[in-house]
């Protein structure tokens, strides 16, 4: 295990950092001495965790989707920090229900979100971190490990985000540039609060094997993700039990498979009587900032 480097003065951005992980994570990096660029779809809220922060900070409103946007944040950065030496892209949002009765929209836009979004935040802020040689520390899930039913698009768009984050990190590492992917099972947010207000998905969530069924307090998942930043770890698991899903992965698909079946047959009467409507939102406060911002049209930074 790599020792752990202070992050006094180290600069970091933090994406989707309005609320949830990515707030807390500029709240717990701040703390640790970081000066913190937040970037998000919420500048009221943005300010609010601006304005609480105990060293340097400025915040972003801009659509992580938009390179031309997210080009010019990332060189706004630059100059009133004078460096980035870290990165975390956390910007997600989440949809829930069976595919086919998904709406196209809200499911595209998830993997522009997840995926692309994160691909465009590397894409703009790598030069920095190039020049720092820093750490880029890409969010996925336990959906990366374990690709479940009733979550196709975040599922999807996960595995995508553990792939490219593994081949950066082959890529860049001679140029100094260390990459991480963050691990999350279900964590107190208000994006996993949203899937469980749809009851099929709660309790297809609690009928989970222990300890996948849980969810899990966000500070000390939090603080496992600082612990990584530190180290600037290739892998950073923010629930124990997630590192020892690494060994078993392969046959995951085959018991998922199994399990799956057996489950959506008991749960598709109710999923026929609630089947107008259903997966036409993306889940949480989050999404629906995401969905007003494209609504208004004001997906621009500020």
């Amino acid at each position: 295990m790599s020792a752990r480097r202070s992050l006094e003065g180290q600069v970091a951005v933090v994406t989707g950092a309005a609320r949830g992980v990515g707030e807390l994570l500029a709240r717990k990096l701040s703390a640790r001495g970081a000066k913190v660029a937040l970037v998000g779809l919420e500048p009221e809220e943005l300010k609010r965790v601006s304005k609480r922060l105990p060293t340097d900070s400025a915040h972003w409103h801009a659509d992580v989707t938009d390179a031309e946007v997210m080009a010019r944040v990332a060189g706004e950065v630059v100059e009133r920090f004078g460096a980035v030496d870290i990165v975390c892209a956390n910007a997600g949002v989440a949809q829930a229900g069976p595919f086919l009765d998904s709406d196209e929209t809200a499911w595209r836009r998830v993997i522009e979100v997840n995926l692309l979004g994160s691909v465009t935040t590397a894409r703009a802020f790598l030069p920095a971190l190039i020049a720092s040689r820093g750490y880029l520390l890409q969010i996925a899930s336990l959906a990366a490990l374990a690709p479940a039913p009733m979550m196709t698009a975040y599922c999807a768009s996960k595995s995508g985000v553990e792939a490219f984050a593994h081949s950066l990190r082959a890529e860049l590492g001679h140029r100094g540039v260390r990459v991480g992917v963050g691990y999350l099972s279900w964590t107190d947010t208000d994006m996993v609060r949203g899937a469980d207000q749809d009851e099929v998905m709660r309790e297809l969530r609690q009928r989970l094997p222990w300890p996948a069924g849980r969810t899990y307090p966000l500070g000390p998942s939090v603080d496992r993700l600082v612990a990584g930043i530190e180290r600037r770890s290739a892998q950073v698991y923010a629930q124990w039990w997630l590192r020892g899903m690494q060994s078993v992965r392969g046959y995951l698909p085959v018991f998922i498979n199994a399990v799956g079946r057996r489950e959506m047959r008991r749960a598709e009467p109710r999923l026929a009587e609630t089947r107008e409507g259903r997966g036409g939102r993306l889940l949480g406060e989050g999404g629906a900032a995401d969905e007003k911002a494209r609504t208004a049209g004001t997906e621009r930074y500020q």
